[in-house]
């Protein structure tokens, strides 16, 4: 494994990189779907698994929060509950802009400057902030991800659970205030997945980068979430997750020298018994092409 050292290839915000990110699940659910009771998310045509790019991005903002949450140059915009004008008004408390609906045009700017140099997510993944009161602007992100899909079909699982405590005493039928003991349970459902092996991909843009003051140390710091933030925050409902791959394309210059669908080619995952339901990591073989086109550096940070 790479360590993040700053001056790596990786880490140079003024070149273009395309990763690769490959994780899995075990026994869990990796992103369910509330429109479908919470079931994975699957591609209903092939029943291939999916988890969306805001997923992935909330784990990213997670992983800064709890790492680096009390650096004043890592603060998360986009924080569960959080109130979006409440982040904008920081810019204008800062900058002293007493015109809180203010609409000219350098202020805007100003804030927004602010927003990209304070805000981790702000400058990596972008924002719309043209809110009516705390006007800050718009920012697209240096950083993209796509939703993650597995390799092969996955097959949603549903399972009985019963839950043996209950909150009230009137919870349960015939129940009244004084119980000091539940009667019976409560019966509820549980969806996972036996296995899936996902694959992500991402893009780093180096003129989005510029624009929005990405550093070494935001690129160094979005690898290492990438790897670590399944172990930071394990859930019973996802089951065991982990990163599995990271394969970074840099390219020696800022709009790149080949091809980004050409280099996710080069790593494949194949079942090594096709007729078999994969159920571990181990089940695939996992390789990875060597020879990479002239002006690309392939990093396998994981893999």
């Amino acid at each position: 494994m790479v360590a993040f050292d700053k001056s790596h290839l990786i880490c140079n915000p003024h070149v273009r990189h395309d990763f690769m990110f490959l994780f899995d699940v075990q026994d869990g659910n990796p992103n369910g779907d509330p429109d479908a009771g919470n079931l994975p998310r699957v591609d209903q045509d092939t029943m291939q698994g999916l988890v969306t790019d805001v997923a992935l991005k909330r784990k990213v903002r997670d992983y800064v929060t709890l790492t680096r949450g009390m650096d004043p140059l890592m603060q998360i915009y986009v924080k569960h509950r959080g109130i979006l004008t409440n982040q904008q008004k920081l810019a204008y408390d800062a900058l002293e802009l007493t015109n809180t609906e203010t609409k000219d045009t350098k202020e805007v700017e100003n804030a927004r400057d602010w927003m990209c140099k304070h805000f981790f997510d702000v400058r990596m993944f972008g924002a719309v902030m043209s809110t009516k009161k705390y006007n800050s602007g718009q920012v697209r992100g240096a950083v993209q991800m796509t939703f993650a899909r597995s390799f092969d079909p996955v097959t949603p699982q549903d399972i009985s659970i019963t839950r043996v405590a209950l909150t009230n005493s009137t919870d349960v039928r015939g129940g009244s205030e004084g119980d000091d003991e539940a009667r019976s349970g409560q019966m509820g459902r549980k969806a996972y997945l036996p296995y899936g092996l996902y694959r992500s991909y991402g893009f780093v843009n180096s003129a989005f980068s510029a624009q929005t003051g990405v550093s070494e140390e935001d690129l160094a710091l979005l690898w290492e979430s990438l790897i670590h933030m399944w172990t930071v925050d394990r859930s019973a409902s996802r089951g065991f997750m982990a990163c599995r791959g990271l394969y970074v394309f840099s390219h020696n210059s800022q709009f790149g020298s080949a091809q980004a669908q050409d280099l996710f080619e080069l790593v494949r995952a194949e079942l090594k018994n096709p007729g078999n339901e994969p159920r571990h990591f181990h089940d695939y073989d996992v390789s990875v092409d060597s020879i990479v086109p002239s002006g690309v550096t392939l990093t396998r940070l994981v893999g």
